[in-house]
């Protein structure tokens, strides 16, 4: 399945079913009063959260997502049937915007973060007044009868920020896809060349049998100038925003450092630097882990290299081989302790 971050669709809410004017017509009653109902409210449209959803590609091709009107009210007093409402399913981390004529940016109007979370986005019209509701004492045979009232109608943008609790970042083909697979049961494409991942896959990571899970990101490969657009740019950036913890993966084998200028294990770590200061620069302040990859291959240089900037950045550095296993169980057992701290911290941030 293609993976589709975004989506521009128009959400159309029902109309308000009409007033009734109506007189009782019954024998011996020859001047019956007003019998006319009311209308029936138009649906709402809402967004539905779906935790079991990863993308928006089910609303590639439908752009108008319309609820029914109300039911026109009838004689005898009887009210028209209300509308139900439209729920659209989308995956979690979705942002919503309502888009003004002729923009395509929009200003936000809510996010969905948990499965179930509601966002109405087009509210249904109301029933209109049958003409019973308006007899008084002095006009006893009213004929005026309210129209429903039109549904709210938008064009929305949705843009959908993956939520995990790891990112994996580095330079193309610095083993991201391979070091998913190895930790948790997703299988992304695999290959010797740049770019084998083009779209984000998601892992649920098991550190053992008394730990919580933990939801890890295979991020697209970044390059040099990729904070404007470059590449992958701005697809791969968004998607980095929702992660609580970023692991920078550097290849020690240098099979992955064409595209450093300085064709460094320090350079590459220096260019994904770089762009996440260049796209946010809170990301930087995130926990962070330098994870130097393909041990089973590196070369001797390359493994100081890391070592040394990972150190002069002030962050913990570990080294893996995803292909033979090594130091990955080290890495998980890293990674779940610095979420449970993540988390705590947190935590003891709300409680003030």
């Amino acid at each position: 399945m293609t993976f589709i971050d975004e989506a521009f669709i128009h959400v159309r809410a029902g109309r308000g079913g009409n007033g009734c004017m109506a007189f009782r017509h019954e024998k011996f009653v020859p001047r019956g009063g007003p019998s006319g109902g009311d209308g029936g409210d138009g649906g709402s449209v809402w967004l539905v959260g779906d935790a079991a959803r990863n993308t928006l590609y089910h609303l590639r091709f439908t752009s108008l997502f319309a609820a029914e009107r109300g039911r026109h009210g009838e004689g005898s007093n009887r009210t028209g049937r209300s509308a139900g409402d439209l729920a659209v399913p989308v995956p979690l981390g979705t942002q919503v915007y309502e888009l003004e004529s002729g923009s395509d940016t929009g200003s936000l109007r809510g996010e969905i973060l948990a499965d179930g979370e509601r966002l109405l986005v087009a509210a249904g019209g109301s029933g209109g007044r049958g003409n019973a509701r308006f007899a008084t004492a002095t006009n006893q045979a009213p004929r005026r009868a309210d129209p429903g009232a039109d549904g709210e109608e938008r064009r929305l943008r949705l843009e959908l920020k993956l939520l995990a609790d790891v990112g994996v970042v580095g330079l193309p083909n610095a083993g991201k896809s391979t070091l998913i697979s190895a930790v948790s049961a997703a299988r992304p494409k695999i290959a010797d060349y740049p770019f084998t991942t083009l779209v984000p896959q998601l892992g649920v990571v098991a550190p053992g049998p008394f730990a919580e899970p933990f939801v890890i990101a295979d991020l697209p490969g970044l390059i040099a100038g990729a904070a404007q657009g470059a590449g992958l740019g701005f697809q791969f950036l968004r998607h980095v925003e929702r992660c609580r913890m970023l692991v920078h993966l550097v290849d020690l084998s240098g099979s992955a450092s064409d595209s450093s200028p300085e064709g460094s294990a320090a350079g590459d770590l220096a260019i994904v630097e770089g762009e996440l200061r260049a796209f946010d620069p809170g990301l930087l302040s995130r926990p962070r882990l330098v994870v130097g990859s393909k041990l089973d291959a590196a070369l001797p240089e390359r493994r100081e290299d890391l070592a040394r900037a990972a150190r002069e950045l002030g962050l913990p550095y570990r080294e893996i081989s995803a292909a033979t296993g090594a130091g990955v169980r080290e890495l998980i057992a890293d990674l779940a302790l610095g979420l449970a701290a993540s988390k705590a911290k947190d935590r003891a941030e709300a409680a003030g």
